[in-house]
């Protein structure tokens, strides 16, 4: 697979995980659509295709996603605490 330039209207974010991983991200107003690539190094692993609707929803689920270790955590008590 020949490796695509970095995308001109959008942006790359490295993954914490593993290393050479990295998601692209980059729009499309031609064909109506948004691209989020998983690439490890420079092979690019897998593609997700949004129209443009779909991106406030995804937004809303990464910024839920986000949250919901912090208030997963504000729901337990405390070790040694009174429930």
């Amino acid at each position: 697979m020949t490796v695509s330039p970095l995308p001109r209207l959008g942006d790359v974010v490295l993954g914490r995980d593993v290393a050479g991983r990295t998601l692209r991200i980059s729009g499309h107003p031609a064909s109506g659509r948004v691209v989020l690539s998983i690439w490890q190094d420079s092979v690019c692993k897998a593609t997700v295709r949004l129209a443009p609707e779909d991106v406030p929803h995804v937004v809303e689920m990464l910024t839920r996603a986000a949250a919901a270790p912090a208030l997963a955590t504000a729901d337990v008590p405390e070790a040694g605490s009174a429930g």
